[in-house]
C-alpha cells in the first residue's frame, strides 16, 4: 500500500512540474479586450538601426495586416497632414507621453508605434528586430506590447531554374533586388508581428479568440 501511495504521489509530481500553464491572447493582452478599439493610427516607426530605409518601408507596408485583423486604420496620408499641421508627428516625442490629442484630432482609439532597434542583411539572410506597441488614446495604457528578432531567409529566393528561373530573373533585373528582399522582410515582420494581435471589430472572430493560444512575446524566428 505505501509503495502504490508513494508512486502516485510522484506521478502528481512529475505532472504538475511537467506541464506549464499556455498564455491566452486574454491572459497575454488582457486591456485590449477591455477597451476594444475600433480605430488605429500608425504613427511614423522610430529607426534606431542603421539601415536609413527601414523606416519608410516598415511604414508603408504596416496597415494591411492590421486592417485584415479587423480594425478600422486611419490613413496615413491623412493622418501625416493633420499631424504635420500640428506639430504632432514625432514619434519618439509621444511614445510615452498623453494620446489624447490623437483621439480628439483624427477619432483614433489606440496608436501604433513600432521601434526598429536593427536592420542588417546578414549571409543568413535580412535580420530586424522590432518592437511593437499599442497605446490606448484613452487612457495612455499599453494594450499590446511584443518585440520579435526575425529573420527573412533569403535562400528561397534563389535558385529558380528552368524556363521559370528566366522569366523571373528577366523580370527581376527591371528592379534593385536588394531592395525587394527589404521590402519583403518589412512586410512579413509586420505580418508576422500582429498575427497574435487579438482581433477588431470588423473580422469574424472579434471575442471569440481570448482562448486561442498566445505566441511568445520576444521571440528569434527564421521566416520565409
Amino acid at each position: 500500500m505505501k509503495r502504490i501511495l508513494y508512486f502516485l504521489i510522484i506521478c502528481c509530481m512529475a505532472t504538475s512540474c511537467g506541464v506549464s500553464k499556455k498564455m491566452t491572447r486574454e491572459s497575454q493582452y488582457p486591456k485590449i479586450y477591455d477597451e476594444k478599439p475600433i480605430s488605429l493610427l500608425v504613427m511614423p516607426p522610430i529607426n534606431n538601426s542603421t539601415f536609413a530605409e527601414a523606416k519608410d518601408l516598415l511604414y508603408k507596408s504596416i496597415t494591411r495586416p492590421l486592417a485584415e485583423a479587423g480594425y478600422y486604420v486611419i490613413s496615413p496620408i491623412l493622418a501625416m497632414d493633420v499631424l504635420n499641421a500640428e506639430g504632432l508627428c514625432d514619434s519618439k516625442k509621444f511614445f510615452d507621453a498623453p494620446l489624447a490629442e490623437f483621439q480628439n484630432l483624427l477619432g483614433a482609439d489606440a496608436v501604433v508605434f513600432s521601434v526598429i532597434e536593427s536592420w542588417e542583411k546578414r549571409s543568413m539572410g535580412i535580420v530586424t528586430e522590432i518592437r511593437y506597441v499599442v497605446k490606448s488614446a484613452h487612457t495612455d495604457e499599453v494594450l499590446f506590447d511584443r518585440t520579435c528578432e526575425l529573420c527573412l531567409d533569403l535562400t528561397v529566393y534563389s535558385g529558380i531554374g528552368g524556363a521559370l528561373g528566366s522569366v523571373v530573373n528577366l523580370a527581376a533585373s527591371a528592379i534593385n533586388s536588394a531592395t525587394a528582399e527589404h521590402i519583403e522582410a518589412a512586410r512579413k515582420s509586420n505580418y508576422y508581428i500582429f498575427s497574435d494581435l487579438p482581433r477588431g471589430e470588423y473580422n469574424p472572430d472579434f471575442l471569440q479568440d481570448q482562448h486561442k493560444a498566445a505566441e511568445e512575446k520576444d521571440v528569434f524566428e527564421i521566416i520565409k
